[in-house]
């Protein structure tokens, strides 16, 4: 006599085994104010702070750099709800690629850079032409700041400029999780508010939101 699975365990089963009960959310960060990219250079007698930018010269924000602000975020969520931090091992992982089990493997976060939508790219290549300089300088602009001394005036020699990416820019990007932590990563997503380098001093303000989520 055959042993036939109930057909729901059966597809059940088979996305356990080839990893495919994940789901993907599109986000959308909306920059509140003007934000810095900050790709680690700078523009000697230029920018102190140069902006992170693509072969064609528009701004993106990486998704290495985003997990890890995503990463304190999801911390601080899980405190609140009195949860284990030992998850966030499990989500943003500690082990290389492939030294953990299927079942660890598969919860791991994934994320992509945040990017202008191809349609705003394409106008603005249209509009401008293949120029990077040119598409940057639409883009961005240019702050400088100092720092003020304990008499009140600014410090001699501590003028920088920085580069920053335009307050009101939209950018999309992704992030791929097991359907099972798809809650939590939404709730810690609420916390995520600032971004980008000089936050302190109100640089990085944005809105984060889910675009939609794809189930695999």
């Amino acid at each position: 006599m055959m042993d036939h699975k109930p057909e729901g365990l059966e597809v059940e089963a088979a996305k356990q085994e080839n990893g495919s009960d994940r789901c993907e959310f599109v986000l959308r960060m909306t920059l509140l104010s003007d934000t810095i990219f900050g790709n680690g250079m700078s523009v000697p007698g230029e920018e102190d702070i140069a902006v992170l930018t693509d072969a064609q010269g528009f701004p993106y924000y990486k998704g290495s750099t985003f997990k890890g602000v995503f990463r304190e975020e999801m911390g601080r969520y899980l405190e609140w709800e009195g949860e284990s931090s030992s998850l966030i091992g499990i989500l943003f992982g500690e082990g290389k690629p492939g030294q953990d089990s299927p079942e660890v493997e598969n919860r791991r976060l994934v994320f992509s850079d945040f990017k202008l939508s191809p349609f705003v790219r394409e106008e603005i290549v249209q509009e401008i032409g293949n120029q990077p300089d040119q598409v940057m300088d639409c883009l961005t602009n240019m702050r400088a700041f100092t720092r003020i001394s304990e008499e009140g005036t600014a410090d001699g020699g501590s003028l920088r400029y920085a580069r920053c990416v335009n307050r009101g820019l939209i950018f999309y990007g992704t992030l791929g999780c097991a359907r099972e932590d798809a809650e939590k990563v939404q709730e810690a997503l609420k916390y995520v508010k600032w971004i980008g380098t000089l936050r302190n001093r109100g640089f990085g303000n944005v809105r984060m939101e889910i675009e939609k989520r794809r189930d695999a």
